[in-house]
This record gives C-alpha cells, sequence and structure tokens, in this order.
C-alpha cells in the first residue's frame, strides 16, 4: 500500500458538513473567531478577528490552505499504513481540534499501535466531543461520522 500524504474529496466534504460556511467571522463554541469552512488563521498567519468577511471563493481557498497544513501534520504524526480513509478521518479531527490535540492524545498512541483496534479507537475519538468542558451534540455527531468514516469508508451523517 502506498503512503497517503493528501486527503480526498470525501475528507473535504466531511469538513465542510460539520463546519459549514460562514462568510463572516463568528465565535465558535470554543471561544475562537471563525470564518469560511472553519478556519481560524488566514494563509497569511494572521487570526481571523470580529468584523471579517470572506467570499465563497476565498473560503474554498482557507480550506485548502488549512488541509494542507493537517495533512503535513496528520502525515508527520502517523504511522505511514493507515488508509486513505483512515488518513481522512484523522484530518478532519485535526482540523476542527487541532494538530496539537492529535499530537498528545491516548487516540494516535492507540492508532499508532496498531489503526484497526477499532474498540480502542472508537472510545478514544469520542471522548473529544467537549468544547470549554461542555458536551456538544453537533461535536458527538461529527466524532461518531469521522469514527464511522475511520472504520468503513462510508460518509454517513445523521448520527
Amino acid at each position: 500500500m502506498a503512503k497517503i500524504t493528501k486527503s480526498s474529496i470525501n475528507c473535504a466534504g466531511l469538513i465542510k458538513h460539520f463546519e459549514g460556511l460562514f462568510l463572516k467571522a463568528y465565535l465558535c463554541p470554543a471561544n475562537v473567531w471563525t470564518i469560511g469552512y472553519g478556519t481560524t488563521i488566514y494563509p497569511n498567519g494572521t487570526k481571523v478577528k470580529d468584523g471579517d468577511t470572506c467570499s465563497e471563493e476565498q473560503a474554498i481557498d482557507y480550506l485548502r490552505n488549512d488541509l494542507a497544513y493537517f495533512e503535513a501534520m496528520v502525515d508527520a504524526y502517523t504511522r505511514d499504513d493507515v488508509s486513505q480513509q483512515q488518513f481522512d478521518a484523522m484530518v478532519s479531527f485535526c482540523y476542527n481540534l487541532g494538530a496539537k490535540n492529535l499530537k498528545d492524545s491516548t487516540l494516535l498512541k492507540v492508532i499508532n499501535a496498531n489503526p484497526t483496534n477499532y474498540p480502542e479507537i472508537q472510545t478514544q475519538w469520542l471522548r473529544w466531543n467537549k468544547a470549554n468542558g461542555s458536551e456538544l451534540k453537533g461535536l458527538t455527531r461529527r466524532r461518531k461520522s469521522e469514527f464511522h468514516y475511520y472504520q468503513t469508508g462510508q460518509l454517513k451523517f445523521d448520527f
């Protein structure tokens, strides 16, 4: 199996579904200014701030830029034999939670020990459904969808 280093169109679809498109900056549940499809830092390195706006084309460019960063992080942190769907699911996870959270997680340790240890991976994956200490239904749905895709390669959003 060839080493996976780039996400697929399914990964972008998963991210777009759960992030939604916002052309005006808003405060996400973690209290971070966000725009487009979940962008928090522009390609030039500046943080999104209150009052910022973008076009749909810009939002797609931001998404591409963010994906390239998170693809590189997942590639750096994970073993070389993960499948496309596993890679994609981890990129979506990082896109939402940040690369450091994946890097420091028990989830990553479990995946790197055995990327098909589905019961333990599911347990660890589903732990990441909180913002500021409170469980969010949207994050629970996202984590279930990401794990389902990780395990089966099938996109499913209706959890």
